[in-house]
């Protein structure tokens, strides 16, 4: 199982929020190429990239900090973000973005959702991001009345990558992930699973991981910049599992 660093972006900054949380913001650094240098030297095989600007606003916002990114490191990076529109999962893709994530169209525009994965198979991820098992959109300021479990169903014939998710109520909150929540998408999933909120500890980790082969990784945030959880210890931990 992956342990993949997130780097959420505001305003041209790392920063993590307390719950989606505009307002309740922390910022971790100024320069976002060295936070992805830094993951690269740590090992990790994939980094998760958030634009959270873009995720309010419908559009992308910190472009040119993505692209910097990718100027710098030679993992597999996946980006999401306010990406409403063909075009923009074309440019992430050409600007060497290995999967870009799709939420809010996921409810909002079903017709861009099935043409990204026609044109992009398996490089297209969905976000299902929930509060009380119900889907939230456009940067969790809104919440929907559908359950995560019946979108994830309705999504069994799109050629998507992964799905990830997020509970949001456990996000960035070092609280652990809702275990019993990310144990039904699992069983509901056809395709591989990223966990991602609240995972702080090794135990957490091992926790994900002991859902079943198609857990295909954990994002971790706060607890890897707050220092509470060392990225190289908790791989080695997960290898001796």
């Amino acid at each position: 199982m992956l342990i993949i660093p997130a780097i959420d972006l505001k305003d041209g900054r790392c920063v993590r929020l307390r719950q989606g949380d505009m307002a309740a913001e922390i910022v971790y650094s100024d320069d976002v190429q060295a936070v992805a240098r830094h993951w690269q030297e740590q090992g990790a095989a994939l980094i998760h990239v958030v634009d959270l600007n873009g995720a309010v606003d419908g559009r992308p916002r910190n472009v040119s900090q993505i692209e910097a990114v990718m100027n710098v490191v030679g993992v597999h990076v996946q980006v999401g973000g306010g990406i409403r529109s063909i075009e923009t999962v074309r440019q992430y893709l050409r600007a060497g973005v290995s999967r870009v994530v799709l939420g809010t169209a996921a409810l909002t525009d079903r017709a861009f959702l099935e043409q990204a994965c026609r044109e992009f198979p398996r490089r297209i991820v969905l976000g299902l991001d929930a509060r009380n098992g119900k889907v939230a959109v456009k940067g969790w300021t809104e919440m929907s009345d559908v359950r995560a479990v019946d979108l994830l169903k309705e999504m069994s014939g799109f050629a998507l990558g992964a799905v990830i998710y997020t509970d949001i109520s456990c996000d960035g909150m070092l609280s652990g992930p809702n275990i019993p929540a990310l144990e039904e998408i699992v069983a509901s999933s056809p395709f591989p699973v990223l966990a991602s909120g609240g995972i702080s500890t090794i135990d957490d980790l091992l926790a994900v991981r002991s859902l079943g082969p198609r857990v295909e990784g954990a994002i971790v945030g706060k607890a890897l910049y707050d220092g509470m959880l060392d990225y190289r210890a908790a791989v080695t931990a997960l290898g001796k599992e």
